[in-house]
């Protein structure tokens, strides 16, 4: 097999910076046997000798050690609606609620954790938490709601 030896003026392929494709181009500047500019055949842009990528190897698979399978499946325990929970604890709670003393909301008022409030739109709830600077997350029939309130 003869290697033919480039010269300035022959056609060789190159990736071309205006196309951006590999494509045939005219080789117009040659430094020591090196290609250094050439001139796209499709767009007349003459621009540095960029050689076309080497074609990609088939990659073989790769095979890793792995634990040996167990013969009994474990199912995947799908994630729980949140609301489903809140629902739960909703229901769990409110038997031991006492209605007596749940005190009125207002949202100037210091309220604690594991306190019964009234509020007069979502009805009584439990505070579930109580957040710096001012906020607090009480837990309703229809969820948990985050309320404005003092801290203490």
């Amino acid at each position: 097999m003869t290697t033919k030896i480039l010269s300035a003026g022959d056609i060789i392929e190159s990736r071309c910076t205006k196309c951006r494709e590999v494509l045939n181009h005219r080789i117009v500047a040659m430094v020591e046997g090196k290609v250094v500019r050439v001139e796209c055949n499709t767009c007349n842009g003459v621009h540095n000798y960029y050689p076309p990528p080497a074609a990609k190897a088939a990659k073989a698979p790769k095979i890793t050690a792995s634990k040996p399978r167990s013969t009994t499946a474990v199912p995947r325990t799908s994630r729980r609606d949140p609301a489903e929970v809140e629902r739960e604890e909703w229901a769990s709670l409110s038997p031991t609620f006492d209605l007596e003393k749940a005190l009125p909301y207002d949202m100037n008022c210091r309220f604690m954790t594991k306190r019964l409030i009234d509020h007069p739109v979502f009805g009584i709830g439990v505070v579930k938490t109580v957040t710096v600077p001012n906020k607090m997350q009480v837990l309703f029939k229809d969820g948990i709601k985050l309320l404005r309130c003092q801290y203490m």
